[in-house]
């Protein structure tokens, strides 16, 4: 089950198989996440989608990928989810939160994300200047989102 609230998507949902998209609040950006649940594992996608004309479909719109589970190393997979994208109020930053626990944040201002699983990293290579060395959780950022968001 879908569900659309001003700023947040979410979704019911089994491990194995979801897809969730969200378009940032501000229809002047181009920005947009997804939250994919292909089987043996589940990603957090962060897009361009100005990017999509170019190519073959949201794919190549992708400017940043990250891990979110691998299913087999989750507790309970069979329990049913609840998967929430959320939006700042500027739509620069979006949450993916997972039965209420915030498990990745990207910042397109900042061109970066943060995720719990820290995976995957990649040398730094300038393409768009989006920062993939490193994808650590950070509480700060966290705490700056939540102090911005409308959802308090």
């Amino acid at each position: 089950m879908e569900c659309k609230v001003k700023d947040m998507d979410s979704l019911l949902y089994k491990v194995g198989k979801a897809f969730l998209p969200s378009l940032s609040p501000v229809a002047e950006l181009p920005w947009s996440v997804i939250f994919e649940d292909e089987g043996s594992a589940a990603y957090f996608y962060a897009c361009d989608r100005r990017r999509e004309q170019e190519g073959d479909g949201w794919e190549s719109s992708v400017l940043d990928a990250m891990l979110v589970y691998n299913t087999a190393s989750l507790e309970e997979p069979e329990r049913e989810r609840l998967a929430t994208l959320e939006w700042s109020r500027d739509g620069l930053r979006a949450v993916l939160r997972l039965d209420g626990v915030p498990q990745v944040l990207v910042d397109f201002k900042e061109r970066c994300g943060y995720c719990r699983s820290n995976f995957p990293n990649f040398m730094e290579d300038q393409r768009g200047g989006w920062r993939t060395a490193s994808h650590a959780w950070s509480d700060e950022a966290m705490a700056e989102f939540e102090k911005e968001t409308i959802f308090q």
